[in-house]
């Protein structure tokens, strides 16, 4: 019997490793990972920077870092923009970029330069909207640990997102914590979650909130923190593995190997 969840691990890019039932390792830096019999394709790029091809099209999330490191890729036809962050918001980058539309909230939106906001659609935590196709969901995305609350506060609006192409659920995190918003989460076949300190939530909190809200399968991504802070996203896996939970765990080196 062919399930959501079955198809999805069944089209895995080729080249990556079964290690646990739940657990599989992308080994090869800048290995891509396939889903949807090859339809919808994740490029990493580096921490939390990524490029999705999809059957609607190319979108790029949170794109920061040189213009050299997206050579070799598709031109962006949409663009996300989770937070306002270093690591997630690069205007100078952006402007480099081709000119597409650019959804993010209103926070970021007003940071951008004045040319750059004629491109840019703002979007608020619980709003929807449709872009090329693609029905997007705005994610509250905020911390909830007493000595954490002031990185992602949750009045200012920072935000992850729910894609629905071609039928699958896509569900990236941006820098977040274990949320209600975030378990409640229904019908997810691709995740992407964050875990760092002490930005965001530890593997084993990242663990507890993916068990509650299952998705067909969860990629560990933006876990390089701060003061040893770095987060071990095998030890996330094998405490889901260890909890039961039938998610499978896609990880990929988003450091290329210079993770510290």
């Amino acid at each position: 019997m062919t399930t959501r969840r079955n198809f999805l691990i069944g089209s895995a890019a080729a080249g990556t490793v079964t290690v646990l039932p739940s657990l599989a390792l992308a080994a090869e830096d800048g290995a891509s990972m396939s889903f949807m019999d090859g339809k919808l394709t994740i490029h990493p790029i580096s921490h939390a920077s990524f490029v999705m091809e999809t059957p609607a099209g190319v979108i790029y999330v949170d794109p920061v870092g040189e213009v050299t490191d997206y050579e070799g890729m598709p031109d962006p036809e949409l663009i996300l923009v989770t937070h306002r962050h270093g690591d997630h918001f690069n205007a100078e980058l952006l402007g480099m970029m081709p000119d597409v539309p650019i959804l993010t909230n209103a926070d970021v939106m007003g940071m951008m330069p004045e040319e750059m906001q004629g491109q840019a659609q703002s979007i608020a935590a619980g709003e929807s909207t449709e872009m090329m196709g693609v029905g997007i969901e705005a994610v509250p995305a905020y911390n909830i640990t007493e000595g954490r609350m002031d990185f992602h506060p949750q009045d200012r609006g920072d935000i992850g997102f729910v894609l629905t192409i071609d039928g699958s659920r896509v569900y990236i995190s941006g820098d977040t914590e274990g949320t209600d918003e975030m378990r409640a989460l229904e019908d997810i076949d691709v995740a992407l979650v964050c875990m760092n300190l002490p930005f965001t939530m530890t593997a084993e909190q990242a663990a507890e909130a993916v068990a509650e809200f299952n998705p067909g399968v969860v990629i560990p991504y933006h876990y390089r923190g701060r003061d040893g802070g770095t987060q071990d996203p095998e030890a996330f896996a094998q405490m889901l593995n260890d909890a039961g939970a039938e998610t499978e765990v896609k990880l990929h080196d988003w450091y290329n190997g210079e993770l510290s």
